[in-house]
């Protein structure tokens, strides 16, 4: 009988797997058992091939020879992996080798790693996938019991290899077009430029809005404090301030009575459980962790520590089958702060309705949430632990009783105007009891929607106005995004389009990308410098705002790319042929050239300096990256670039606010708005004496951090690194 090869996409899932199949004999780029040999991925190891791969025509920039539009789109290996590839490809070729286990992530992405190296190595034995959301032990085990044939998942790697193609097509096209044409470094795909477009648009709307005056009117009386409201509407904003004002002046001093007591008893549902949208948005929202940071973290947490599932996920569901499951997941959890939060669910019966446990809702992976692995909180650092708090959190709220209170509304009339006072008894803390206070499930933007203590009071009861008093406000632009509303909205895009045919295709397509491409997509933007951040406000900057006068305009919409993840998907079901959706993205490629190279339109560098670059003499721009200010040359085929001044965690002893370093070698010098300046060197000697924790080692290995460059090429970075002009 001969062996069985298992390839994995990492080295560290590749371990857990050997060590469950007793595979110990190690090789070179595999490890080897009796009956299995398991072997690995770096990632992707081969790729699309490069546009001058397909002719020495496209090894030059040159707009006349757009659109590149191969008949088949070829495969090569990555260089920098190659070694690795070429183990894999020895492996899959060994004639002892009767079947291969595919085991690489369970996804559309996953399937494209392993599919690419087997048909770039030519294998054409037996395969099987392994399809599993944990990587526990036991999930192995379970998973390898239950091996699925590879067949099924043919239509699933077309899709991604679809994706592939399209983006390729679509985004090296479109590319070239715009590089070419205004003579800059610009870039499109069929997901950044629409995300794109909306920071752009609200930036626009921002920057239009008019602010309009309002006014509110507050009661104090001798017993809470009242708010009035328009009778017919329930407004409580007054567009007319003399309007606002006659209605204090009848009101002050006088009483009232009351004429309405409602009391509602309300039961509040927990939040779902975590798809990795949500997951990011409230790491970003809590921890201001960027999306990619969270999914970097997950990571760990799913393959290191094995202590969740799948993250890459869409779902916020879990499945029939998982149920009898739940009480070992709960065990393994009560350590710590989760003990008798865990002690307290054990008690009674564990609450799996239709909020948790949907088939339905399942597509390729269940909802985030703990395996039943046993956790030592010790080991895990504090973004680990941060991230793993969400999750646990949430896992147990939503296995947790509602939360119950009992809502009660006084209606108040005085001198023939409305007034109301909301008040909250929490009968049941319920899954709330889980959060700290700090913990806020939704935003209240009504300032004047005022909860507070109400007393007992009963209709006809006359109440006594101590001071009314008239507060103005004014109305407010809508708010630039965060990290965290930029998923939202790259999740429901269907919010920012009117037709409402359109509408619901965005709705059913799931948005623009996926839950696995939204983190990478948000980091490219930056590293493109199309964006960049004020606070955690995110601001497009002027190479983003012009780019998008520049991109043909159905590029920029959501319903584009929407139509297209439909199309991928309907590919993954085996319902849509692959070659027809690749025949319409080569037409597409083609009307988007035609289109840049038709427009008159123009582009013009707003951040050059006086700046020469060392490397062409040329001068440099400057932009903002999410590390700090840097200098990079504005010719795309020099790429130079020099750090300017970098953002530290330091704070500065006067004003307590983040300093900036500036400079270089011996002259590195802290800088802070406040006008503190301090060179390195005193810093560390100031922290030393302080005996702060932070020593030269420490401030050493933080310095080595920051001045990890960022890329700057944007989408298809990899690509366009090695394409000249």
């Amino acid at each position: 009988m001969g062996k069985i090869l298992v390839l994995t996409e990492k080295p560290s899932v590749a371990r857990d797997i050997a060590k469950v199949l007793k595979c110990t004999r190690k090789g070179k780029g595999y490890l080897e058992g009796t009956r299995y040999i398991i072997t690995w991925a770096l990632g992707h190891l081969v790729t699309l091939a490069q546009p001058e791969s397909y002719g020495e025509k496209y090894q030059a920039w040159r707009i006349e020879n757009l659109p590149m539009l191969p008949k088949k789109m070829d495969l090569e290996v990555i260089g920098k992996t190659a070694p690795q590839y070429k183990a894999v490809k020895n492996l899959m070729q060994r004639k002892d080798i009767d079947e291969l286990v595919i085991a690489t992530d369970a996804g559309r992405e996953g399937e494209l790693v392993a599919r690419w190296i087997m048909e770039k190595a030519g294998y054409r034995k037996g395969v099987k996938r392994l399809w599993i959301s944990s990587q526990t032990d036991r999930a192995i085990k379970e998973g390898f019991a239950n091996l699925k044939p590879g067949r099924l998942y043919e239509p699933l790697y077309r899709s991604a290899q679809s994706r592939a193609e399209a983006d390729w097509l679509v985004g090296l096209n479109v590319t070239r077009a715009l590089t070419c044409k205004y003579n800059a470094q610009l870039s499109a795909g069929r997901v950044q430029t629409p995300t794109l477009a909306m920071i752009v648009q609200r930036e626009e709307e921002i920057r239009k809005f008019v602010p309009k005056p309002y006014w509110t009117i507050g009661v104090k009386t001798d017993r809470f404090y009242l708010q009035w409201q328009e009778k017919n509407s329930g407004q409580m904003r007054i567009s007319d301030e003399k309007q606002a004002q006659k209605i204090t002046e009848r009101v002050n001093g006088q009483s009232g009575k009351v004429v309405k007591v409602k009391k509602t008893a309300r039961k509040e549902l927990a939040p779902l459980a975590y798809d990795l949208t949500e997951l990011q948005r409230d790491g970003n929202r809590k921890y201001g962790y960027s999306p990619k940071q969270t999914l970097s973290i997950m990571q760990n947490l799913y393959e290191r520590h094995k202590l969740v599932t799948y993250p890459r996920t869409d779902s916020r569901y879990i499945t029939t089958d998982m149920v009898p499951t739940l009480p070992e997941r709960l065990n393994s959890i009560a350590v710590g702060p989760y003990k008798q939060m865990v002690q307290s669910i054990n008690k009674g019966k564990i609450n799996t309705f239709k909020r948790l446990v949907d088939d339905s809702k399942v597509t390729d992976h269940h909802a985030i949430i703990p395996t039943e692995q046993y956790v030592d909180l010790g080991a895990l650092n504090t973004e680990e632990r941060n991230i793993y708090d969400l999750i646990v959190k949430r896992f147990i709220a939503i296995l947790s009783p509602a939360f119950e209170y009992e809502q009660t509304v006084i209606t108040v009339e005085i001198s023939g105007e409305t007034f109301t006072a909301k008040g909250k008894v929490i009968k049941s803390k319920g899954w709330r009891a889980v959060y700290d206070n700090n913990d806020t499930f939704e935003e209240n933007t009504e300032e004047e929607d005022i909860e507070q203590a109400l007393p007992s009071i009963n209709e006809g009861e006359k109440i006594q106005v101590r001071a009314a008093n008239i507060k103005e406000g004014k109305t407010k632009p809508p708010a630039r995004y965060t990290e965290a509303t930029l998923l939202s909205a790259m999740e429901h895009p269907e919010k920012f389009v009117d037709d409402k045919a359109f509408k619901q295709t965005l709705s059913s397509a799931g948005g623009l990308g996926t839950p696995a491409t939204r983190a990478d997509i948000i980091e490219k933007l930056f590293n493109a410098f199309y964006i960049e951040k004020n606070g955690k406000e995110i601001i497009p900057t002027s190479k983003g705002v012009q780019l998008i006068s520049l991109v043909p305009s159905d590029l920029k919409s959501p319903i584009l790319t929407a139509k297209w993840e439909q199309k991928l998907t309907q590919i993954s079901k085996d319902m849509m042929d692959a070659s027809t959706f690749i025949g319409d993205m080569k037409k597409y490629a083609t009307k988007m050239v035609k289109t840049v190279i038709e427009s008159d339109a123009q582009y013009k560098h707003t951040n050059l300096t006086g700046e020469r670059c060392d490397a062409c003499g040329k001068h440099m721009l400057e932009v903002n990256g999410k590390k700090g200010k840097m200098y990079i040359c504005q010719d795309r085929e020099c790429g130079n670039r020099k750090m300017i001044a970098q953002k530290t965690n330091a704070r500065c002893p006067t004003c307590h606010k983040k300093l900036e370093l500036r400079g270089e070698g011996e002259g590195k010098i802290f800088i802070c708005p406040c006008g503190f300046r301090e060179k390195l060197s005193a810093f560390e000697q100031r922290k030393k004496s302080q005996k702060s924790g932070l020593d030269k080692k420490q401030v050493k290995q933080y310095m080595k951090k920051q001045d990890t460059e960022e890329p700057i090429n944007s989408a298809l970075a990899d690509a366009l690194a090695k394409w000249k002009q």
